[in-house]
């Protein structure tokens, strides 16, 4: 679902948020899942994590994306 309101595309929105310094620096960087649902679609962002080779997690709605092919390991018992 597109935000009509938006005066960007979904493609500039992935691209302005791919493009930037910590994504270039291989960091770690957070959008509410709502917006990317809004601006991008969940389905085309998805996609473009995937091209990259990231990993994303998710949590109370903001996801956590991995701008790098590191290995996840999560420092918390599974309950």
């Amino acid at each position: 679902m597109r935000n009509l309101n938006s005066p960007l595309s979904p493609e500039v929105w992935l691209k302005d948020l791919f493009t930037s310094k910590a994504v270039q620096e291989g960091a770690v960087i957070r959008r509410k899942a709502r917006d990317i649902e809004r601006f991008a679609g969940m389905a085309r962002f998805m996609a473009e994590v995937d091209r990259r080779g990231y990993q994303v997690a998710e949590n109370a709605g903001q996801l956590i994306i991995f701008c790098n092919r590191a290995p996840i390991r999560w420092l918390t018992p599974p309950r």
